[in-house]
């Protein structure tokens, strides 16, 4: 079978998974002949990815998310603003994702939560089945969690996530820990993706615990809180820009600029994350038995409902800001939970090929519902 992704871009998740992804289908003898990734700016495809994909990529533009610079917030009113302010390079995007599909005629599509996806599979209902992946479709789920009194935010969302599963034939929940299908909604739960490094490594626990920042403007917190505690050795990775590898703004606080095979190195060693409740991240200190502490971004709901759902899965425990007293005490009490985790993990390749092989079962039906109904 030949696949073609379409991977939303922006962040590191989803081209973490579509690598992991790709790996996975070139060992069960399937070809992966393409990817079309969307962000921002619709120009530049992040070097990490060009290096691990081993297939032709395209850049396009897509709607992304948009934060507050004063409080570091996500900015709902600032997102929709300036969707809507694009509409037409979103549309010229739209155009372009189906010349590739013509050009490359794949036997299926992937899509990895791009909402230029889901519309064009809504607008142009090519023959070529579609097949969503995401750990959000997880969240359309009857039996997921929700955070409470946020009815709104889980209105947004879902929506959203209805949207990139527009037409698709089946959407492929990605969990921390098994849940039963909901065929209802085409909804099959499976393990997350993960990087094949991840299997190499040899975790050990040094006297070091390692951050990972979504935005570099968080940092503020995690400065000011050790000012007060600098005999704890940090290392933190995050995106701003600079000119050294390592910058030591401390003898003991020490920033990293991103390098994933780095990141996963130094993980194997620490004895605790602190992260903003990226799903990616909190998978991979799971399979390695370290204990999490996750902050999710102010008013960004999606990383709420990781948090609270990877506290429930024993990954950790959540916080509000980047003060880690409560981490510190907790890190000894943990329980290691990896056995489990790679045990669910290990089961990723059978059920993904299962539920491809299922693909055209005459129950499965594109799916265009556009009702936003509350999970």
């Amino acid at each position: 079978m030949k696949y073609l992704f379409i991977i939303q871009g922006e962040g590191r998740g989803h081209l973490t998974q579509a690598i992991a992804l790709s790996e996975m289908l070139s060992k069960n003898n399937h070809e992966v002949i393409g990817a079309l990734v969307g962000s921002a700016d619709g120009k530049k495809i992040p070097s990490f990815f060009l290096e691990k994909f081993h297939a032709p990529s395209f850049s396009f533009a897509s709607p992304c998310l948009a934060y507050c610079k004063k409080t570091k917030a996500l900015d709902i009113r600032k997102t929709l603003t300036q969707t809507f302010l694009n509409v037409k390079k979103y549309i010229s995007s739209i155009r372009k994702i189906n010349t590739i599909i013509n050009q490359l005629n794949p036997d299926i599509i992937i899509n990895f939560y791009d909402v230029l996806g889901g519309i064009h599979q809504f607008l142009y209902r090519p023959a070529i089945p579609m097949v969503c992946i995401a750990h959000q479709y997880l969240l359309l789920h009857p039996n997921f969690q929700h955070p409470k009194n946020h009815w709104f935010d889980q209105l947004l969302v879902n929506t959203n996530t209805r949207i990139t599963a527009l037409g698709s034939i089946k959407k492929l929940a990605l969990s921390f820990t098994p849940f039963a299908n909901d065929e209802k909604q085409n909804i099959y739960v499976i393990p997350p993706l993960l990087r094949s490094e991840i299997e190499q490594l040899k975790p050990q626990n040094k006297d070091f615990v390692l951050v990972y920042l979504t935005q570099y403007s968080l940092a503020d917190e995690l400065i000011k809180w050790h000012s007060k505690n600098p005999k704890v050795m940090v290392h933190c990775f995050w995106d701003k820009p600079q000119n050294t590898e390592v910058y030591k703004y401390a003898r003991n606080l020490h920033f990293h600029r991103i390098n994933g095979q780095k990141f996963l190195e130094m993980m194997q060693n620490c004895n605790g994350l602190v992260t903003t409740a990226g799903f990616e991240s909190v998978c991979e200190a799971m399979y390695l038995g370290k204990p999490t502490l996750m902050i999710p971004v102010p008013k960004h709901y999606e990383q709420a409902c990781n948090a609270l759902d990877a506290k429930r899965a024993g990954a950790g425990i959540m916080g509000n800001k980047f003060e880690l007293n409560e981490f510190m005490k907790y890190i000894p009490k943990h329980q290691d939970i990896s056995t489990d985790f790679q045990l669910w993990h290990s089961r990723s390749t059978f059920l993904f090929l299962r539920e491809i092989d299922n693909i055209f079962d005459t129950h499965n039906a594109p799916n265009f519902d556009l009702i936003p109904t509350i999970a």
